[in-house]
């Protein structure tokens, strides 16, 4: 079963949380993951004025090698409750891969962050979601067998449709280690409901 994590980060919140993922993928045995990227659309000289993170080691990615997957689970920071302009690019450029039907019966899932507790994640994540089904990907979220999800003793995220973070106003905040942890479980449940389609297609 191979999978690939494709993420947007602009400040390096949806890597660090891409990689967790992709490492409760690697804990289901069978599993191959990839870690990638999409382009940035900022020039390099607006990026940098903005604090962006340039320096991430993922590759970038290609729309045509999707197919190439058996699952996808998708990383992007929220912008006003959506996706980030960069990951919606991307996803516009699927049209062929739709009319194809190249991604249908494919996993998908999709993790998120925002700035501040309620800035956006749930929205981003479902409206996210809907263009998967579109694509008629099978859709796997975060289930609350992740008993970290209705923990209330900090701010953190987590959400049953998906991994999320809090980035704070100014960036400043990092996954913390419950929130690294309902990732690598996303990763994990993505991949096992990944490989049991697989085997039941073989």
């Amino acid at each position: 079963m191979k999978a690939l994590i494709l993420y947007y980060s602009t400040y390096g919140h949806i890597e660090a949380l891409a990689n967790a993922v992709a490492a409760g993928v690697r804990e289901v045995n069978g599993t191959e993951v990839v870690i990638k990227r999409v382009p940035e659309l900022m020039p390099e000289e607006v990026a940098k004025q903005a604090g962006a993170k340039l320096d991430q080691d993922a590759p970038i990615a290609t729309v045509e090698e999707l197919p190439d997957y058996d699952a996808i689970i998708i990383g992007t920071p929220t912008r006003y409750g959506r996706m980030a302009a960069q990951m919606a690019n991307f996803l516009d450029q699927t049209g062929g891969l739709w009319f194809q039907n190249a991604l249908v019966g494919k996993v998908g899932s999709v993790f998120t962050s925002t700035a501040s507790q309620h800035g956006g994640q749930e929205t981003t994540l479902i409206s996210t979601i809907v263009n998967l089904m579109h694509l008629g990907m099978t859709i796997v979220g975060t289930p609350y067998t992740e008993k970290r999800l209705t923990l209330i003793d900090e701010v953190m995220g987590g959400t049953p449709y998906g991994a999320s973070t809090i980035a704070g106003g100014d960036g400043s905040r990092m996954p913390s280690d419950n929130e690294i942890e309902i990732a690598k479980s996303q990763g994990r449940h993505v991949a096992s409901v990944a490989m049991a389609l697989k085997k039941g297609s073989a």
